[in-house]
């Protein structure tokens, strides 16, 4: 917030003061208006010399309020305003930051609509809460005080018909009126009160009215937004994985296929932590990956390439840095050639510095894993997952794309889930699951020759692509 925001000796907002002003100043106009209203009464009584100036000091007093109080009220909105939008931005940063903190089953559970809602609608929905609360709570509270004040020092008769109306209807108010005036011209005959106190008595009794109203209706308002369930689970009651058993050996490639459903993507999805197994120990090098920091373990352990590669609005170099954050321009272009995605990148007016567009919609499939497949190698990460990597593509792309895939797989261990089978006969073992179990596991010849699943599978897609 700048300086003029603030209060200089305190350093707090200003808005609390400014409303608080002008709230005293609304108190101060019925006062005003009654003294106004004595001194023409006073000039009806009879031939009054110099009436413009008997009347001009109330008249000039009261117009300078009005003023005063217009500048104010101004002010505090224009300044909650600006508060509220700081507070709203505050509280949609936090629960961004949050939503990124949230494991795969919490996304599992709730819409992608419903969470952009809550950071939209819902966080709109609170700040015009903030802003009718603040302004109107603050100033009500304040207007209520100072009249009750006021309607006592004028007449402490009436104030006492006035509380006892209060309470009332809209319909029953408007009898209190008549009897204020009833009994307020029974006091003015007495010489008891003015006539412009009477006046006053009856703005400043509007206007507490008013106050309460707004009262009461704030104090009967409640948030629309729904709450939060506390924890996120998806099939509770289902076991994905069933007596499921799997050793990755160091710098060599693991396959594993199988029936849809059949748990190959959860496997990938426990080694990188996005799920947490309700049974069993997931190690890494024998030590178990639950005591492992998850932002170190996919930051510097794990490199994952998915079958739709997620890139942002910004540029081909951003995208690609993303997998390591304060990676030089040099170890971008290096992660970039080990891809096969150094010279299309090239062919770009723009080069690297070319904006790929919201998901990448200015890149074709091949060219997006390409830069996914850096991102994933610029961490030089000693795991690679392979999630359906090319299953998308068409396939000339696959065949540029698993040449980048075959380089960097080079000297790492990695684990590789395929729709296609043609792509994993060369694996150093292939895991065929069925049911969240392993059904078998060996090298392609040798689940060939047991004429298994696996040579099951092979015949059916065989069948089916030809």
């Amino acid at each position: 917030m700048s300086p003029w925001h603030r209060d200089p000796g305190t350093g707090r907002p200003l808005s609390p003061q400014l409303a608080l002003g002008a709230a005293l100043l609304n108190v101060r106009i019925p006062v005003l208006l009654g003294q106004l209203v004595n001194v023409v009464a006073r000039c009806a009584r009879g031939p009054v010399t110099g009436y413009l100036q008997e009347v001009r000091r109330p008249a000039l007093h009261l117009l300078t309020v009005y003023c005063l109080q217009g500048l104010l009220t101004f002010g505090y909105i224009a300044l909650l305003a600006r508060v509220g939008e700081q507070v709203a931005g505050s509280m949609r940063k936090a629960l961004f930051t949050n939503l990124l903190r949230q494991d795969v089953a919490f996304f599992d559970a709730n819409r992608t609509g419903q969470l952009v809602n809550r950071l939209t609608a819902d966080i709109q929905e609170f700040k015009s809460s903030f802003k009718l609360a603040i302004s109107q709570g603050l100033r009500s509270s304040t207007q209520t005080a100072g009249c009750f004040v006021s309607l006592y020092l004028l007449s402490p008769k009436l104030t006492g018909l006035l509380v006892m109306a209060l309470p009332l209807s809209n319909l029953a108010l408007n009898g209190i009126v008549l009897g204020t005036i009833f009994v307020g011209g029974s006091l003015m005959a007495g010489d008891e009160l003015s006539p412009g106190d009477l006046m006053s008595f009856l703005v400043a009794s509007q206007t507490v009215q008013r106050s309460l109203a707004n009262i009461s209706i704030l104090l009967g308002q409640y948030p629309t937004a729904p709450s939060s369930p506390r924890s996120y689970p998806t099939r509770p009651g289902y076991l994905v994985l069933r007596d499921f058993s799997l050793t990755l050996p160091p710098c060599k490639t693991v396959a594993i296929v199988g029936p849809s459903g059949g748990g190959k993507s959860t496997v990938a999805a426990l080694l990188e932590r996005f799920y947490e197994p309700t049974q069993g120990t997931i190690t890494l090098d024998g030590r178990d990956i639950s005591s492992l920091d998850p932002s170190w373990l996919r930051g510097q352990v794990i490199g994952f390439i998915s079958q739709e590669p997620v890139l942002f609005g910004t540029t081909i170099m951003e995208n690609i840095r993303f997998g390591k954050p304060g990676a030089s321009d040099a170890e971008v272009y290096a992660a970039a050639q080990l891809a096969n995605a150094d010279g299309f990148i090239r062919s770009f007016p723009e080069g690297y510095d070319t904006v790929v567009g919201e998901r990448g919609t200015a890149l074709s499939g091949g060219q997006k894993q390409r830069i996914a497949i850096a991102r994933a190698l610029l961490k030089d990460p000693a795991i690679l997952i392979l999630d359906e990597a090319t299953s998308a593509l068409d396939a000339q792309s696959e065949k540029v794309v698993q040449e980048a895939l075959d380089r960097a797989a080079a000297g790492r261990t990695v684990l590789l889930i395929a729709h296609r089978l043609s792509t994993i006969h060369g694996a150093d073992l292939i895991v065929v699951l069925a049911q969240g179990r392993v059904a078998e596991a060996g090298t392609h010849e040798e689940l060939v020759r047991r004429g298994g699943l696996w040579a099951e599978l092979i015949r059916r897609q065989t069948k089916e692509q030809s």
